[in-house]
């Protein structure tokens, strides 16, 4: 029995594992809704109406609204892009970090659910969102295993008031910290994917509804208002100016 035990690695462990995996492979992701929402609407069923495609819209914009938020009045210091292993240099629990411990994550599920109810089915959401929290939570168990190795007994009192992933908004604190609009337009390319996101579903599940390429003039303005601010961004970091 000890011998057997020894040979196996704790649920934590395996999870932090896990999570260094599925962390860097993330950009790839969101790949998983495409066949999903493939067969979501193989079958026959009425179009969605232009309200409800409006609400899955959103919802999704709700979530890269809530990123913005975080993004924008993050201190210095509290975390990087890195791919490989986490860093910080302080431990932010002010502003969106005082009601829960993971707002980026929150945001990324909503936006992926705002992309699911475009299928207008039941079943697709409540997919996405089980494998959201599965997804999410092993990157967590990854992120938490390090700040509470770097920040102890601070990282584990704050993490005994605040929530994971579901919002406690009588906690909130104000951050105190400027919004700093120049981080903000790196979020640009995130409000592009949902437009490119919402227009090849939408064309998918249209075409497959009439039986041929139909692309809704709707959701291509869209897609076109999406990208401009993107492009804007992207030349302007080409040029050398200040984003």
């Amino acid at each position: 029995m000890t011998e057997t035990s020894s040979k196996s690695s704790p649920i934590a462990e395996e999870l932090t594992s896990m999570g260094d995996v599925l962390f860097r492979w993330r950009s790839y992701a969101p790949l998983v809704l495409v066949p999903l929402f493939f067969f979501s609407i193989a079958d026959d069923r009425p179009p969605t109406s232009r309200a409800w495609e409006l609400f899955s819209f959103a919802v999704a914009l709700s979530g890269l609204l809530l990123r913005v938020f975080v993004i924008g009045t993050a201190p210095r210091g509290t975390s990087t892009r890195g791919t490989r292993h986490p860093t910080a240099d302080s431990l932010s629990t002010l502003g969106a970090y005082s009601i829960v411990r993971h707002p980026l994550y929150l945001a990324n599920t909503l936006v992926a659910l705002g992309c699911s109810l475009l299928s207008g089915t039941w079943y697709l959401p409540l997919i996405v969102l089980l494998l959201s929290f599965i997804y999410h939570e092993r990157i967590a168990a990854r992120e938490e295993t390090f700040l509470q190795s770097t920040f102890g007994d601070g990282f584990r009192e704050w993490a005994s008031q605040v929530p994971a992933m579901i919002p406690a908004f009588g906690n909130y604190r104000r951050s105190g910290v400027p919004f700093q609009l120049r981080k903000v337009l790196m979020e640009s390319h995130g409000l592009c994917a949902i437009g490119t996101a919402f227009l090849a579903l939408d064309t998918l599940k249209d075409s497959m509804r009439l039986g041929r390429l139909y692309v809704d003039p709707f959701w291509l303005g869209v897609f076109i208002a999406t990208l401009v601010p993107f492009l804007i961004v992207v030349i302007a970091k080409k040029s050398g100016a200040p984003a």
